[in-house]
């Protein structure tokens, strides 16, 4: 019993303290009715059980426009960029949201604003 409380202990402790990947640089451009976005994090990623595992775009008012998955860790690629084409972002909108999502810790509760170009 005691073992099983200590290893919950940890584990419990482990996803309150993970840092979230920090969103360092976006890049937007437009073509056509469609954007593509460049997005740098920088996370500690230590490999499969922790690592920065997606990003995505939100309107301001939360909604979800596009997802970008990561599907395996950058340990030895810190920070780095991946893109997300095809993303449809309301007519007018001059502003989105960025957020950034690890394996253990889920989204950031930090979201970064970016100014449409």
């Amino acid at each position: 019993m005691k073992t099983i409380l200590i290893t919950c202990l940890a584990l419990c402790a482990t996803s309150v303290w993970a840092d979230a990947p920090t969103i360092e640089h976006v890049e937007a451009r437009q073509s056509g009715g469609a954007w593509t976005f460049s997005v740098t994090l920088r996370h500690a990623d230590t490999g499969w059980d922790d690592y920065a595992d997606g990003w995505r775009v939100l309107d301001l008012d939360g909604n979800e426009l596009a997802l970008r998955v990561l599907h395996h860790p950058h340990v030895n690629e810190q920070p780095f960029t991946r893109s997300q084409p095809s993303v449809r972002v309301p007519e007018g909108a001059t502003q989105v949201q960025i957020q950034a999502r690890d394996s253990v810790g889920g989204w950031a509760d930090e979201t970064f604003l970016f100014d449409l170009p």
